[in-house]
């Protein structure tokens, strides 16, 4: 018989047997048209796990396979009235049906030849598809492996849902990690949601689940239908999503990007300076609501603008992954890979990234690998059981939030999350990774009482497996993607945390100095008359300023929640909060460490800061009559970055002591902070703070005896910020007189609730 032979019309006679008369006998099933026995029956228990979901390899009984009789095809398609199946050349065979959507037939041909499925629906519906289950796995070996050894640097490359073309043909590869799962499905739009379809096939110890679907291509929304070990059935996004719907929607949907970048000059330099030796002050941006409204493509408008007026160097983003819950400020991250959706599709956020590179501006996003929220159709209890987070409970509960940490024991785990941070900086030339939390990985007792936590195995409190699991990350990430930076914000006294991981430290490059930013706070919000008794809370940071490379944050987390914008912690009527706040500014530039600020602070906002609407840019529009208040605040931020980036002092020799003098650290009575900052050419800058409201005329300052006369290069009281306009208008020329331990002293007038800058003239 030839293939030519068995061609029947779709819909047959009932009386018409289409099968082969030459086939061979079958065990008895539901019946096939008619009444009559089908061509061939699948074992009862294979049978019942395919249909419910639970057959770890339905390739093995789905598609065409060689029997003594031809080639076997069986098709599972829930809701169709027939299936036939196509040959190339144009010939068609009609499957009998097996019932629950099982269609089965024997071609009487020698080989598995090409063919697809022509599937018919009621009403008269008929699509011609390709069967997913007469193709190979689309994963190869190498990257079983790498998954199992928990080694791939590239993970998204391997899991997750990837357009492409196999065997010709195209559509989408589908991949999940679940080892405790009894059987994993693709659900989608382009089923309806029902799993039953596409079951996928385990790919064996790597715990690794896979499915090309031909013909699914971008745009397509799904998730994986798990089956748990005790039988639970449910939905979950994909861990690996590149992209998500817009929340409250959750479903995952396939993407591939297509944009081309325009930033190879800002890759190839940007790590020509070590950032502890380079200029690094960065605007902190809450994406969402900067400019409330504002897509990437349109905050690519603006923002780059903006931030490169202002003199930044860098900006920080929170939040960027995908997030169920705006309040989060996407810190409670469902979608590790995915850019959030509610500002435009990943090419999209890239645009936004591409405008910042290209206008000179670094691009941090804010990184959250200490926990992950417990809804149900994200990672928690992924395959029914604890997968991400650890099996002991106590450990998996993250006492502060309500959410669950990571397990950093196991080895997929880990590698999920350092593959993530190798993504954004690949993939989305990302510069660098501020580190959420880092405190609450690195301790076992993290907000934890006693008998809630269990001591490492040398009995103590340290995270062994967290430290781990950073010092890889830290380590992968430098290696892979030169010129990036990672930034911890760690809280407490972890010894080498900006130490590199082959001196046993974790490997960060900078740390949030957490300890200058509660004692400068205290020391600020008290009235003047009382700083006297705090002088040392301003001066405490120089004890411990070189055991780390640190930065100097005043971020998201200082503004909200009843702690008050920066300008409302300063005391005194309006006038000398504004002042005190621009005094703040300039000794926090000139203090050792870099800079980070958080949006409008940067104008002095007074209200708090609210994901709900932002900064209140309203205040710096004249017509609200609060021009020299607000823009005053802001030009004096853009002139400190100005003076910044010009002096090498402030941020050549950041993590060096020699870099660093007192003047004046112990004029407590008149609450005066005199220091020194050199650059690696020697050339000193005088930073001077007077924090009390009172001028302090003819003051003297012992300075370096090779200095002919110092010039005033800054001053936060000058008229043009909103200040009172004291000024030292001519060149500070030195006295030989000794002061303060050296041979020469300087007379110079210092504003009242001030910060002056002076420079050899």
């Amino acid at each position: 018989m030839t293939a030519r032979d068995i061609s029947v019309p779709v819909t047959p006679p009932p009386s018409e047997d289409v099968r082969s008369a030459e086939a061979g006998p079958c065990e008895p099933g539901p019946g096939g048209p008619g009444g009559r026995p089908p061509v061939s029956s699948m074992e009862v228990t294979d049978r019942e796990r395919l249909l419910s979901g639970t057959h770890h390899d339905p390739h093995a009984l789905l598609g065409a396979h060689p029997v003594a009789e031809g080639v076997i095809v069986r098709a599972l398609r829930p809701f169709a009235e027939s299936v036939a199946v196509a040959l190339p050349d144009g010939l068609r065979m009609l499957l009998d049906s097996e019932g629950d959507g099982l269609f089965s037939g024997v071609l009487p041909l020698d080989a598995v030849p090409e063919y697809t499925l022509v599937v018919r629906y009621a009403g008269g519906v008929e699509l011609e598809v390709e069967d997913p289950y007469r193709f190979l796995p689309a994963l190869g070996e190498l990257d079983l492996h790498l998954v199992r050894e928990g080694r791939h640097e590239q993970l998204w490359r391997a899991l997750g849902a990837e357009p492409m073309e196999h065997q010709g043909v195209a559509g989408t590869r589908f991949t999940v990690w679940a080892p405790n799962a009894q059987g994993v499905r693709v659900a989608g739009d382009f089923t309806f949601w029902d799993g039953t379809q596409f079951p996928m096939r385990s790919l064996g110890a790597a715990g690794v689940w896979e499915l090309f679907l031909p013909g699914v291509g971008e745009g397509a929304r799904y998730k994986f239908e798990i089956t748990s070990r005790n039988g639970d059935r449910f939905l979950k996004a994909d861990p690996m999503a590149r992209r998500a719907e817009v929340p409250p929607d959750t479903a995952s949907v396939v993407t591939t990007s297509h944009y081309e970048w325009n930033d190879a000059r800002w890759l190839a330099h940007r790590g020509d300076t070590p950032v502890h030796e380079a200029p690094f002050s960065v605007y902190e941006v809450h994406l969402a609501s900067w400019r409330p409204g504002l897509t990437y493509r349109q905050l690519a408008d603006e923002l780059p603008a903006y931030v490169n007026d202002l003199g930044f160097t860098h900006v920080e983003l929170m939040p960027v992954a995908e997030h169920p819950f705006g309040g989060s400020w996407g810190y409670q991250v469902t979608g590790f890979y995915a850019p959030t959706s509610r500002l435009g599709t990943p090419d999209d956020f890239k645009y936004l990234v591409d405008a910042l590179h290209r206008a000179g501006i670094g691009v941090i996003m804010d990184w959250v690998p200490a926990h992950f929220p417990k809804d149900d159709w994200a990672l928690g209890r992924f395959d029914g059981e604890p997968l991400y987070e650890p099996g002991d409970d106590r450990r998996a509960e993250h006492p502060d939030w309500g959410t669950y940490e990571f397990d950093y024991s196991r080895v997929e785990v880990r590698n999920f999350l350092v593959a993530n941070a190798v993504y954004w900086c690949e993939e989305f030339h990302i510069d660098g990774l501020r580190v959420d939390a880092v405190a609450s990985m690195l301790y076992l007792d993290y907000s934890r009482d006693s008998g809630q936590w269990t001591p490492n195995v040398f009995g103590g409190r340290e995270d062994l497996d967290a430290m781990a699991f950073l010092q890889e990350m830290n380590a992968t990430l430098y290696r892979r993607v030169p010129g990036i930076v990672t930034i911890a914000e760690e809280s407490t006294a972890w010894n080498g945390v900006t130490r590199p991981t082959t001196d046993g430290g974790l490997g960060f490059g900078l740390k949030w100095n957490m300890g200058w930013m509660h004692d400068s706070l205290e020391y600020i919000k008290h009235e003047p008359v009382h700083r006297k008794y705090h002088h040392d809370e301003m001066t405490f940071s120089m004890v411990y300023a070189y055991s780390e490379n640190y930065v100097l944050p005043i971020s998201h987390d200082e503004v909200v929640h009843g702690k008050q914008a920066l300008v409302s912690k300063m005391p005194g009527d309006w006038w000398q909060q504004r002042a005190n706040h621009r005094a703040y500014l300039g000794f926090m530039w000139a203090h050792p460490g870099k800079q980070l600020l958080f949006m409008g602070q940067e104008f002095a906002q007074g209200a708090e800061w609210s994901e709900a609407h932002g900064p209140d840019w309203k205040l710096l529009d004249p017509a609200y009559g609060a021009e020299a208040d607000h823009r005053g605040v802001r030009d004096l931020v853009r002139e400190l970055n100005r003076q910044y980036r010009a002096a090498g002092a402030l941020w050549e020799r950041d993590t060096e002591p020699a870099g660093f003098a007192w003047v004046a650290g112990d004029a407590a009575e008149d609450n005066v902070f005199a220091f020194l900052r050199f650059g690696t050419d020697g050339v000193p800058l005088l930073a001077v703070s007077n924090f009390s409201p009172v001028v302090r005329h003819e003051y003297r300052l012992g300075v370096p005896d090779d200095v002919p006369a110092w010039h005033e290069v800054l001053n936060t009281d000058a008229l043009c910020f909103g200040g009172g306009g004291v000024a030292n208008s001519d060149p500070v020329k030195p006295d030989a007189l000794a002061w303060h331990g050296r041979a020469t002293s300087i007379r110079a007038t210092l504003p009242p609730l001030s910060t002056i800058w002076l420079r050899p003239a």
